[in-house]
């Protein structure tokens, strides 16, 4: 067993232009979008449109399509009209509908998830000094958080590469009760409960409060714990890509490193069946979710189907021992993540406190609570609500999270030289590394590129000419690293291609 599959994250940012509330949001998410398309294309190369042609969102992996005409337009991720980039890192930058989104290149680890993800965040903090630069343009500020606290939430979400052969149903029968309960390591921490946030308390999660059902296929209304969109992006008869809409955004290195990492461990012992003796099934698991997020003394225990009753942290102390016991003989990495798991299960169950340096909750109620002792401040004080955005806050000189960070409070794991790389270069163990280093190489030759397709438009040719990449594991730089290296352009690195092909 190993974390090792291909993964990535998406995330969505929250928007503000501060002095005018007013102005469009899409308008202003696109402002992000075209400054950095102008920045890493300043000759006026293209910088790539979307490749929809294969994109399927409406495609349910319970076995059916649903009708755009039934569709919510949240669901419609297919609209061209949307400012959209494709970066040199193999990522993708765009707007999705009202806000502006960072979808990393895909990465075949938990720890290269976090380094792409950090990449994005930066990549974003640029973007914004860039969009004040642009005429006629307001400062806009971005925030890397999961809610305006006035009814809106925004997604940061998972993807993971999944065997087909595994049942849907064993799938949702697992992972609900583990998504309700890894809260405890992977919330972000609000100030505010339920939807529009009213209620000022502090919970664990951001997004919690906005989740309705078990399952379903929406991701903006009637939020379902496990999403149903099966859209792959790779062979569909062998594989099917897990699409993840409850995590948090994390700020903590450590908290994405966890969450990837025991998704990534649970999926392997589900696909291997090492689950299937367990029954965790909560009897009311939308209901669970809610509670577990609102007790931040994580005392609360969930009351499940069969009448047992457990903590969350008990709940993941179970999975983690199993965990413990299936990968005992994994790789250096796998054996880091359960180590990771256990230590800072240990540290919540002695004292959440001990965890501020590595659980983003954690670490905003550490704040928040000393504002309070300090001015003597109650839960419903603006200026604990404005503390509670600012921690998200990317300016450099106004988010708390970064501040915490560059006094060593909150851990980092990797450096701001590894970081810029990251920025630009593409992972090299996926075809992200093919995607990315054809937008950097030909950026004037290619028309269109998806998560599995590059689209070359070359001379001398009546039709534009699609590369299929429907192996992620493929376009890596051991397959193509050579081609691309001695290929002068774009029409020599295609007929090398073909010549490969046979």
């Amino acid at each position: 067993m190993s974390v090792h599959r291909v993964m990535g994250i998406e995330t969505e940012y929250g928007i503000a232009v501060p002095g005018y509330p007013t102005l469009n949001p899409t308008v202003s998410s696109a402002q992000i979008v075209t400054a950095y398309g102008q920045h890493v294309s300043p000759g006026g190369d293209r910088t790539g449109r979307w490749d929809y042609e294969l994109e399927s969102p409406l495609r349910d992996a319970r076995g059916f399509d649903m009708s755009r005409a039934d569709a919510d337009p949240g669901q419609l991720t297919d609209d061209p009209s949307m400012a959209n980039v494709i970066l040199t890192n193999g990522a993708r930058l765009y707007v999705d509908h009202a806000h502006p989104e960072y979808s990393s290149p895909e990465v075949t680890n938990p720890r290269d998830a976090v380094l792409w993800d950090r990449a994005g965040v930066e990549i974003m903090r640029r973007a914004m000094a860039l969009a004040e630069a642009l005429p006629g343009t307001h400062p806009i500020v971005l925030y890397k958080n999961n809610t305006d606290n006035k009814g809106a939430s925004y997604g940061c979400h998972e993807n993971y590469l999944m065997e087909r052969r595994t049942p849907f149903a064993d799938i949702v029968r697992h992972l609900v009760p583990f998504f309700i309960t890894r809260q405890v390591f992977t919330g972000a921490g609000r100030l505010g409960v339920g939807q529009d946030g009213r209620r000022l308390d502090y919970q664990i999660s951001q997004r919690a409060d906005f989740f309705e059902v078990e399952v379903g296929l929406e991701t903006t209304l009637k939020r379902p714990i496990i999403n149903t969109r099966d859209e792959p992006h790779a062979d569909p008869e062998q594989f099917r890509r897990l699409h993840v809409i409850v995590g948090d955004a994390n700020l903590s290195d450590t908290a994405t490193f966890l969450k990837m990492g025991t998704t990534a461990l649970i999926l392997a012992m589900l696909e291997a069946g090492q689950l299937d003796d367990l029954d965790l099934w909560p009897a009311h698991p939308v209901r669970e979710m809610h509670a577990v997020s609102h007790d931040t003394t994580l005392g609360h225990r969930l009351v499940f189907a069969n009448g047992r009753r457990a903590t969350a942290l008990e709940v993941q102390q179970e999975l983690l021992a199993r965990a413990d016991v299936f990968a005992e003989s994994s790789d250096p990495l796998t054996r880091e993540v359960i180590e990771a798991w256990g230590a800072v299960l240990d540290d919540l169950a002695a004292d959440p406190d001990r965890c501020a340096d590595r659980v983003d909750w954690v670490a905003k109620l550490r704040l928040l609570e000393g504002f309070r002792e300090r001015d003597g401040l109650a839960w419903d004080s603006p200026r604990l609500q404005l503390i509670d955005l600012q921690y998200a806050d990317l300016r450099p000189q106004r988010g708390l999270a970064a501040r915490l960070e560059g006094r060593g409070v909150l851990r980092r794991m990797f450096t701001d030289d590894e970081v810029a790389r990251a920025m630009g270069c593409p992972p090299e163990d996926t075809r992200a590394y093919f995607r990315g280093e054809c937008m950097r190489r030909f950026p004037g030759s290619i028309a269109a590129a998806s998560w599995d397709s590059v689209v070359f438009d070359l001379p001398g040719r009546d039709a534009l000419l699609r590369v299929p990449m429907p192996e992620p594991r493929r376009g890596t730089r051991e397959h193509v690293g050579a081609l691309l290296e001695r290929s002068a352009d774009a029409e020599a690195l295609v007929a090398g291609l073909m010549r490969d092909a046979g």
